[in-house]
This record gives structure tokens, C-alpha cells and sequence, in this order.
């Protein structure tokens, strides 16, 4: 038999990658909001843990850690593809090729902190997010979507600035960034939990699918596993 994959899971992991994509190409904008400064990717970013929430609790780790992986290898194609169009010699016609590498490049060590956090951030999410569905017996969503996010982009902070900006930014300059960064992410999940219960609960009646992820490897690298 064939397997198959629904409308609703296929269009979850789209939405993931694109949500990867457009998050590190928003990031180098700064944003204010009342007396915060953040970056731009601060308002697409958090979806995709709403969605890697989503696709845990409804089709189990399994299938966040297939999408996650994916989302990683797109992300990764889209950052080659940006490069070599940067290197790619500009027609006289192109006027604005410092314009085109500022927004669509990155420094080696921003790119390397970038996909190393996310994984961290994604997969501890997806971890959490399994082990406390059990632990409640599929009550309480809520409580482990804000905690699974409040761990997942607490880690993803945590790797990426250390990474990225240690050395560059005083420690307690960096400890402050994170602790913003995670606060304001995980603000955005909480803001946000009513539409995605109402969506989490659409999408199991849909699908007619619930895993509680009993006997499974979490294991990142079981890829195999579906």
C-alpha cells in the first residue's frame, strides 16, 4: 500500500518551511516595538512553532521531525541560491546590487548560528510538546504549547546569539537579548493560543488523527521513522 499525505499535513509543512525562508531574510530589519528593538523576523517567525506545535500534537514527532529536517534542507537551498545569485555578475542594467546582497546575504557565522539554533529550538519544541501530551493525557494543550515554545525559542535564542554575537556584544548585552527575544516569541505564542486551539481542534476532527507518541525514538536522526 501507498502511503499517503493529507491536504492539511502537506499544507502545514509548507507554511513551516516558508515560514524558515521569509523569517531569515526579514531578520536583518530592525523593528520597533514601543520601547523594544527587535528584528523583522520576530513577526513570522514565532508561526512556525505554532505550526511544529500543530503538526506534534496532531500527527506525533514522527512526522514534526520529517518536517523539520525538510524545512532545514529548504532553508539551506534557499541561502546557496541567494549566495550565488549575489556572486552571479549584474547586468549594467542593475543599479542595485549593494541593495541586493545586504538583504539577501549573511555573514558565514549569522548563517552557521541560524540553522544550528533552529534545530535545537524545533526539536526540543517537538520533544516537549510529545512527552507532556502523555504526561496529561491529552489534556491541556495550551499549558505545553506555551511551555514547549517558551523551551524551544529559549534554546533557539540562547544558541544563536552566543554563536552569532559572542565576543561582539557585551554578555550582559547578549543575556538581555535572549531573555527579550524569548519572552516576545513566547508573548506571540500566547497571544495567538486561541486561534491555534480553535485550529488544533479543526484540524483532529478532519483528519480523524490524535497520536500520543508511545514507543517511538526521538532520536533526530530517525529520519526513516514516518
Amino acid at each position: 500500500m501507498k502511503k499517503q499525505v493529507s491536504v492539511a499535513f502537506m499544507v502545514a509543512g509548507m507554511l513551516f518551511t516558508v515560514c524558515l525562508i521569509v523569517a531569515n531574510i526579514v531578520e536583518q530589519k530592525l523593528i520597533q516595538i514601543g520601547p523594544i528593538e527587535a528584528t523583522a523576523g520576530l513577526l513570522i517567525f514565532p508561526v512556525s512553532y505554532i505550526i511544529n506545535d500543530l503538526i506534534a500534537e496532531v500527527w506525533g514527532y514522527r512526522k514534526v521531525r520529517l518536517i523539520i529536517w525538510n524545512g532545514f534542507l529548504m532553508n539551506f537551498l534557499a541561502v546557496l541560491i541567494f549566495k550565488f545569485s549575489i556572486l552571479a555578475p549584474g547586468s549594467a542594467n542593475f543599479t542595485h546590487q549593494d541593495a541586493f546582497a545586504l538583504v539577501l546575504g549573511n555573514t558565514e557565522r549569522i548563517v552557521i548560528a541560524s540553522f544550528i539554533a533552529f534545530l535545537f529550538g524545533a526539536f526540543l519544541n517537538a520533544f516537549v510538546m510529545s512527552k507532556m501530551k502523555i504526561m496529561q493525557r491529552g489534556r491541556g494543550f495550551s499549558i505545553r504549547a506555551i511551555v514547549s515554545t517558551l523551551v524551544g525559542e529559549g534554546a533557539d535564542s540562547l544558541v544563536f546569539f552566543f554563536i552569532a554575537f559572542s565576543g561582539v556584544i557585551p554578555l550582559n548585552d547578549l543575556w538581555m537579548l535572549i531573555f527579550t527575544q524569548t519572552a516576545m516569541k513566547t508573548g506571540y505564542e500566547i497571544i495567538a493560543l486561541p486561534l491555534t486551539n480553535v485550529l488544533v481542534k479543526w484540524v483532529k476532527k478532519r483528519e480523524e488523527t490524535d497520536v500520543y507518541d508511545t514507543d517511538i525514538s526521538y532520536n533526530p536522526l530517525r529520519i526513516k521513522e514516518l
